[in-house]
């Protein structure tokens, strides 16, 4: 695909805990919503539809919306991890979010299959509005829910400002992903631990 970044939709994350959460991701650490085709995968990707929706409605005009949405949760979303004066006003995000979630997400059905078994469907190509109505109702669920609220973390790896929901066992979870995040950190403690024994 022609973009600025060549963002393959395979280097998108799911793994912060929620929705809401997912899309802040798309901005580390460059821009990944940088086309029609990676906003598809990444919609397809994050569960907001049924596997084998068809997103081929999904246009250009779609790109600055979902990017806006994103803006306004992650404000909203770094206020709660950083209490206390803030240098701008959360009115404006607040509103919008809102605003947002006033729209009913897409309606599933459930669809018999060949052998009977149910899967899950939509009643027709979701649309724009509806998506970003179910994205700003997660962000509002989970901006009021003081257990999930408190799960709230930021990455401790070095650079990364991914936000991530974590529900390990005695919340303990310090990195957005162990295998990335983590990994660096381990191996930079033992680059320092081996480097005094090799001098």
């Amino acid at each position: 695909m022609a973009t600025g970044t060549a963002t393959a939709p395979h280097t998108l994350r799911f793994d912060a805990g929620r929705i809401c959460l997912d899309l802040l991701t798309t901005i580390h650490p460059v821009e990944r919503l940088d086309s029609v085709e990676v906003l598809r995968a990444w919609i397809a990707g994050s569960g907001l539809v049924p596997p084998g929706t068809p997103l081929a409605h999904a246009g250009p005009a779609w790109l600055p919306a979902f990017r806006e949405l994103r803006g306004h949760v992650d404000r909203l979303v770094r206020a709660r991890l950083t209490p206390g004066p803030r240098p701008y006003d959360l009115a404006p995000a607040l509103a919008r979010v809102n605003d947002l979630a006033r729209t009913a997400p897409p309606a599933p059905r459930a669809v018999a299959d060949a052998e009977g078994a149910l899967t899950r469907e939509l009643d027709g190509p979701p649309a724009r509005a509806a998506l970003l109505g179910a994205i700003a109702r997660d962000a509002v669920e989970l901006l009021t829910d003081p257990a999930a609220r408190a799960g709230l973390r930021e990455c401790a790896g070095d650079d990364c400002p991914i936000v991530y929901l974590d529900t390990s066992h005695g919340r303990r979870r310090r990195w957005c992903s162990s295998a990335t995040c983590g990994n660096r950190e381990r191996v930079a403690r033992h680059r320092r631990r081996a480097g005094p024994a090799r001098a």
